[in-house]
């Protein structure tokens, strides 16, 4: 990897040197280069406008320093230099060495680089390459003086047009293969040149500043150049948000070998000091070797609030497996002989059946092992089910181009509370609606009515030992097709069934995520964690684990049995705003108002991948049944296609018109169905989107992708609803696709 944060030092100069002012601004330290430190802008804090900080008494300090460090090396030479090119008097070479005011470059050549670079760090201690003191982002009032600080001492504000102009003015004339990988720069700079000028109370130049370049950024910004143009006053800056995610995190750019010789041969030809040092700051420029990315390599990766994932953030091994199922003698029902009598070959669908229920025990190499992480053993009850699964399996339709399935769509009507979100069990006989008044409503889908468990009176009159004990249990009195469940005190945004259909989890505004039992239908536990607004909560395919995410930026991994987090997921710079687990429940993945989606480790708590392209907030994410692909959709109307274990960018699907909040799979894997706020239901060939990737022709290594523009072949049907943006889909066990939403007149 050519780019290192930071740069190396000696031990023993570790501990006065903040910065490395003779690195070359990217993270590569060329500390003995004498050539390079010699031009070098980032080598002297004040290069770039020598004469007009003459004046400050801390530069005063500075460079009597320099000059009694290179008169005490006999450097007598450098020294004069120094003094002349700072336009000092010569009274200032006496031997005392008194008053000294300046700077310049031009000695640094004959000093040894490591020194020099030493030497540099510990007397500019108010230089811009102060700013590397370690950020934290819980403190936020002296973090953001820590980090802005470091802008005070740079010079003339009426400059910044000049410098950001003369940078582009070269970008645009490089050759055409480098343009698109150095226009990366753009967004950057722009964001933290403007920064700069509004901490030092340059309000106008600012605001002249902002107008002339804000409309040569990117359209994906728009939105993050909006909230910037609110910062026009130092005192906006303080815990703001948006300055928060700028300062804590450095931009990446990914730019090949030869793009990022070009920018650092210019920026040292020019003295760009300004550039220089924001560049050293704040961003963190991942260099691969091999062909510059284009223009539409680069726009498919980017977009996300911090640029794009560095290529080591990728590497983990994932997991993407699927468990062993576990083995379950499958018993014939008295229906299934006598059909099978009546058909006439009693033994052929026998062993077919058996087949079904043994599908995956063959142990997948890259499956994670079973007992990695520790999942709740199987009930009696999940057994049931699980036959009722593989029977249900038997009649599933196969989908595909020519076999597309049935959609059944549930309509809220009259929803005037405000339909937030819904749910549906894996057996489709439940739908729950979360509400804006706070409610969360359950409901049966099957002529099967929603009963309570008697009260424990009449409980100890049953008989625990006959067989139709979980029947007796119920209170025919309490049945009713729906039941509404009160407890949280803000709109819910997030609700879902456990896989037993015991149990529901809501997440609220409220800041809570709220368990409930489909048994007594009452709150179980109210789970607090989150300080704010909780948008999304998903029970583990395997039960007893779940996620919520919400505004504080941080995914939280529960155990049912515990009212603290087992896991606290941080890094996203925003809201997170939908969570998904993987199949085997080893994985979690997050989508995020920064833009990006993030895959997590549930036994470690690391990220492991971080996937960036979305132009706009994320809000749906599915994983294929096979675990490999992950699909995600977003604000800006596109479904991205990821595969996991290369954590690479694979499809784009683009024909939605809105916001897509529901993606899902259909139970094979052969159709991938989206649902978005343009009311319409897509339907997608998942298999022809999967199949054609040569996987061993991935290059991970330089991050090239080439995207076929092939939606269209993709889309297989659209259906429109009258006027119902939908928020949800599930595919039945026999593969129907359900879709809901609340009518909107």
């Amino acid at each position: 990897m050519a780019a290192v944060q930071g740069g190396m030092v000696d031990a023993k100069d570790e501990a006065d040197i903040k910065t490395e002012p003779a690195s070359d601004g990217f993270g590569n330290n060329h500390a003995n280069d004498s050539r390079l430190l010699s031009a070098s802008p980032g080598s002297s804090a004040a290069a770039g406008n020598s004469k007009p900080a003459a004046g400050a008494p801390e530069d005063q300090q500075t460079l009597l320093a320099v000059l009694q460090f290179l008169r005490k090396n006999k450097l007598s030479e450098s020294a004069e230099i120094l003094r002349r090119e700072a336009g000092l008097p010569e009274e200032v070479l006496d031997p005392k060495g008194a008053d000294s005011a300046g700077s310049g470059l031009g000695g640094s050549a004959d000093v040894d680089g490591g020194d020099a670079s030493a030497l540099l760090s510990r007397v500019t201690v108010p230089a811009p390459g102060g700013a590397k003191a370690p950020t934290k982002a819980g403190e936020d009032q002296p973090d953001v003086n820590v980090v802005l600080s470091a802008y005070s001492q740079q010079g003339d504000p009426a400059l910044y047009q000049v410098y950001y102009s003369g940078l582009k003015k070269f970008i645009e004339s490089v050759l055409d293969c480098h343009r698109a990988e150095l226009s990366q720069v753009f967004y950057p700079l722009f964001v933290h040149m403007y920064l700069e000028l509004v901490y030092n109370n340059h309000e106008s130049e600012a605001k002249a500043f902002f107008e002339r370049f804000s409309g040569d950024q990117e359209c994906y910004y728009e939105e993050d150049l909006r909230i910037l143009s609110s910062l026009t006053k130092k005192e906006h800056m303080r815990g703001n948000e948006t300055l928060l995610d700028f300062r804590t995190s450095k931009f990446v750019l990914r730019i090949s070998r030869d793009s990022y010789q070009l920018l650092k041969r210019h920026l040292q030809e020019r003295q760009n000091n300004q550039i220089w040092n924001i560049i050293q700051e704040h961003l963190y420029i991942d260099i691969f070797d091999g062909m510059p990315r284009s223009k539409s390599q680069i726009d498919a990766m980017s977009g996300s609030l911090a640029g794009e994932a560095k290529r080591e953030a990728n590497k983990a091994k994932v997991y993407y497996g699927l468990l062993k199922e576990p083995e379950i003698e499958l018993p014939l029902d008295d229906e299934d002989e006598e059909a099978e009598n009546e058909e006439g070959k009693p033994k052929k669908k026998k062993p077919k059946k058996d087949s079904t229920g043994s599908k995956s025990k063959k142990q997948d190499p890259n499956a994670p092992s079973q007992t990695r992480i520790p999942l709740p053993e199987l009930k009696d009850s999940d057994k049931l089910d699980k036959i009722m699964y593989i029977k249900e399996s038997t009649k599933r339709i196969r989908l595909g181009p020519d076999n597309l399935p049935s959609i059944c769509f549930y309509t809220f009507l009259n929803a005037y509370q405000g339909l937030t979100a819904v749910d549906v069990t894996d057996d489709s006989s439940l739908i729950a609606g979360g509400f804006a008044d706070s409610t969360v409503r359950v409901w049966s889908v099957t002529p099967k009515k929603l009963r309570k468990v008697k009260t424990a009176a009449d409980l100890n009159l049953i008989d625990k030992e006959s067989d139709d004990v979980l029947e007796r249990i119920m209170d025919d009195k309490t049945a009713s097709e729906s039941k509404c469940l009160y407890g949280h005190t803000g709109p819910v945004y997030g609700i879902s069934f456990s896989p037993d259909r015991n149990y529901l989890l809501s997440s609220s505004e409220d800041g809570t995520v709220r368990l409930w039992s489909l048994l007594t239908f009452t709150c179980l536990v109210g789970y607090k964690g989150h300080n704010y607004p909780v948008w999304d909560t998903q029970f583990s395919p395997y039960g007893y684990y779940f996620i919520s995410g919400g505004h504080d930026r941080v995914a939280r991994l529960w155990a049912t049995d515990h009212h603290q987090p087992l896991r606290i997921f941080a890094g996203h710079l925003a809201d997170v705003t939908c969570s998904r687990f993987h199949p085997n429940a080893n994985y979690v993945a997050t989508g995020s108002s920064d833009r990006a989606i993030r895959l997590w480790d549930v036994l470690t708590g690391n990220c492991v991948r971080i996937l960036t392209g979305h132009k706009g907030p994320v809000h749906a994410l599915a994983f294929s049944p096979n675990g490999k692909f992950l699909a995600s959709g977003a604000t800006d109307g596109r479904v991205l296609l990821w595969d996991i274990g290369h954590g690479l960018m694979v499809g784009e699907l683009k024909g939605h018109t809105d916001t897509i909040y529901s993606l899902r799979f259909s139970r094979d894997g052969e159709i991938l169905a989206s649902g978005s706020m343009d009311n319409t239901v897509r339907l997608w060939d998942a298999t022809k989107a999967f199949d054609d990737l040569e996987t061993d022709d991935f290059t991970a290594a330089t991050g090239h992708i080439h995207l076929q523009d092939n939606s269209q072949e993709l889309l297989l049907g659209t259906y429109m609803t009258k006027s119902t943006p939908v928020i949800h889909l599930h595919f039945t066990r026999r593969n129907l696709l359900l879709a809901a939403g609340a009518y909107n007149p």
